[in-house]
């Protein structure tokens, strides 16, 4: 695990993100942590009126620099010994740009902080957190706006047995979880109340064999509330990050019900680790 990308729009809890980044960087052997801020210069369309001042696209690159060398400076003091911290400032949409960035910086992983919101802001403002999970291969670790970092020694896995299979990141995950060695839990809420069914134990015997060598403890809990279940448990579990592996909606779901990774990013006070399937 080389290198960490924090994207920052300079808020509290993007510093907040950055410093949980610096803490993970020395458990994780982390060499390289690269702030980001991805600024967006507004064209005018020709022909029609706007009362928004012209910007210098070069003032505005400019001033995201020097914004970027303050946040560095700021964190300096926090950094790990053999971690070097860099950062980048680029013209462009970070959902959109994300993946690339990723891979143009050799990313292992991308951490992001989040405020949490309410009902009607998760279904129509959404966050920009949740729209770089959905469009990044890259892993990412969303930090909530409380959240200090300490050492991960705990994962809840939460995930739908039904649904294990074929497109389970499996090298990611595995990746991640030599990295952390820490105690694993694997969470599956049943929120029908119907309890084991005769296709559990294959599901079962399917994740041993993708995390074979981490000792993996089932749980099986019956909840109405998924992702309520999810944080009970995990509260009780004093777990310090959760996993989860979003799943692709169609476009009518993706539109009207915010998912399950969407709802617990807004929601929990504990680290959430997203692998993309």
């Amino acid at each position: 695990m080389k290198t960490i990308i924090v994207p920052t729009d300079f808020s509290a809890t993007a510093y907040n993100a950055a410093r949980y980044a610096l803490g993970l960087a020395h458990q994780m052997g982390t060499t390289r942590i690269v702030l980001f801020h991805a600024y967006e210069l507004i064209v005018p369309i020709p022909d029609v009126p706007t009362s928004l001042p012209m910007v210098d696209p070069n003032e505005l690159k400019e001033a995201s620099l020097e914004g970027l060398e303050r946040m560095k400076q700021d964190l300096l003091a926090e950094l790990p010994e053999g971690v070097t911290l860099d950062y980048r400032a680029d013209n462009t949409l970070l959902a959109a740009h994300a993946d690339t960035l990723s891979k143009e910086e050799h990313a292992d992983l991308i951490v992001m902080g989040t405020t949490g919101g309410n009902q009607l802001e998760e279904i129509l403002i959404g966050s920009n957190t949740i729209d770089v999970v959905k469009h990044t291969t890259c892993p990412v670790l969303i930090v909530p706006s409380g959240a200090t970092f300490k050492p991960i020694n705990k994962i809840v896995f939460a995930c739908d047995f039904k649904k294990v299979g074929t497109g389970t990141p499996v090298y990611p995950l595995k990746r991640l979880l030599n990295v952390f060695q820490a105690e694993l839990h694997v969470l599956n809420i049943d929120k029908e109340g119907k309890g084991l069914s005769a296709g559990t134990s294959e599901a079962s015997l399917l994740l041993d064999t993708l995390l074979e060598g981490h000792h993996p403890k089932y749980h099986f809990v019956d909840h109405s509330n998924v992702v309520q279940g999810i944080m009970e448990f995990a509260d009780k579990e004093n777990a310090d990050i959760i996993l989860t592996i979003p799943r692709k909606h169609g476009l009518f779901e993706g539109i009207f019900k915010r998912s399950r990774t969407a709802q617990l990013a807004f929601h929990t006070h504990i680290p959430l680790l997203a692998i993309h399937e």
